[in-house]
């Protein structure tokens, strides 16, 4: 396995620490000193602290555009079920002890203003998943593929927010069965 470089390390570690802690919260000194690395190696690749957010998250828009996707699979064969594994996928993310919401929507909630490239940068999370979730309902042969994906996404992003505020519990059992309505519908199975 090949060394990480100290770029990738920091910015391994500054994604742990954005995603757990929130962006403001998580000053650099603290990044510095968790990735034991100093001021100057975070200068010499970053010229700011969003260059460095901006960087944690195009790494965790890949983590977890990866990992989505391999579970997905991994949960389901056929492509009507592959929509309803997007839901079983969340299930087994929310029941990590270590969840923390969904990075991108913290990110756009820290950083609100459309024009900021934090914000674009979760927008385009956002426009990427969108595309995966419109690409799994064309090859389940979905009615109107991009309108059920638009609503598939909006209720994990719901799930997301109610299972960081209220708890893991129940919300990707209960957007589930909203989508497996909303599938049926759409897909006829």
């Amino acid at each position: 396995m090949p060394a990480v470089s100290r770029r990738d390390h920091l910015v391994n570690t500054a994604q742990n620490l954005f995603y757990r802690e929130g962006f403001h919260a998580t000053g650099i000194d603290r990044i510095l000193s968790e990735a034991g690395v100093a001021k100057m190696t975070l200068y010499n690749h970053f010229r700011s602290k969003e260059e460095l957010i901006a960087a944690a998250l195009q790494l965790r828009d890949e983590r977890f555009r990866e990992w989505l996707s391999a579970t997905v699979e991994k949960k389901a064969k056929k492509p009507h079920k592959r929509l309803l594994a997007l839901f079983d996928s969340l299930e087994e993310l929310f029941n990590r002890r270590d969840y923390s919401g969904d990075m991108f929507i913290n990110a756009a909630a820290e950083y609100s203003s459309r024009k900021d490239p934090i914000h674009r940068a979760a927008a385009e999370h956002k426009a990427q998943m969108l595309e995966y979730i419109t690409d799994l309902a064309k090859s389940a042969g979905a009615k109107k593929a991009p309108d059920l994906a638009r609503q598939l996404l909006m209720l994990m992003d719901g799930a997301q927010v109610t299972a960081q505020v209220s708890g893991g519990g129940d919300a990707a059992k209960v957007a589930r069965g909203i989508a497996r309505s909303l599938i049926s519908k759409s897909v006829g199975k």
